[in-house]
């Protein structure tokens, strides 16, 4: 069995701090009692924010820009970029020129038209039959022109003076003289067509005139 040596100061220091544990106990149900507790809160709680607030410092903010003056606005410079642009030209093929010679026209060869024929008088009358009296007696002498007209069947169709002898006896002599006449009918192409032709009519004091 092992001896200690018995410490008197020992139990002196553990009777005084068991008096003051007890001691504070009495203190804090006190204070409870008599609301001191809260108004002791509420001024721990004042304490501690004025110290957190005091502790945080306020962060370094950059200093404001400087007030811009709206009369005067700075001058923009803008330059320009050298822009170098090559565009490819396409060269255009060159342009055949190509001379062409007129053709001379087509040489038609025509066939010479057919031979025609005039009106041909198959029968004609004695012009001094048909003499005017009074004309003789007074020894009238004219040349009168009758134009006559024939269908494609030789026909006289029409007898008008054209060219008077200056005695109107006479030229109406003149135009019984082609009525009184048979024709044959004048001839395009070898076919029988309607024509005119100027008949002369003479009338002379001596011999038979036409």
């Amino acid at each position: 069995m092992s001896y200690y040596p018995h410490d008197s100061g020992y139990l002196t220091r553990r009777g005084g701090a068991l008096v003051a544990i007890i001691a504070l106990h009495l203190l804090v149900i006190w204070a409870f009692a008599s609301g001191f507790a809260n108004t002791g809160v509420r001024y721990v709680q004042t304490i501690l924010q004025t110290t957190v607030i005091q502790t945080e410092k306020p962060k370094d903010l950059p200093p404001p820009p400087p007030p811009v003056d709206l009369k005067e606005r700075p001058p923009v410079q803008v330059i320009a970029p050298d822009i170098n642009i090559s565009v490819p030209v396409d060269t255009p093929p060159p342009i055949a020129v190509v001379t062409t010679t007129p053709m001379p026209p087509p040489v038609i060869h025509t066939a010479p038209p057919a031979p025609g024929t005039a009106i041909a008088m198959t029968y004609s009358p004695n012009v001094n039959d048909y003499y005017p009296e009074t004309s003789r007696r007074n020894a009238v002498e004219g040349r009168t022109v009758v134009k006559i007209c024939t269908d494609a069947k030789g026909k006289l169709t029409g007898a008008d003076v054209t060219t008077s002898s200056g005695d109107t006896l006479l030229d109406e002599a003149a135009v019984k003289v082609a009525k009184a006449g048979r024709y044959k009918a004048a001839t395009q192409a070898g076919k029988p067509v309607e024509s005119c032709i100027n008949l002369p009519v003479k009338f002379e004091l001596h011999g038979a005139g036409k």
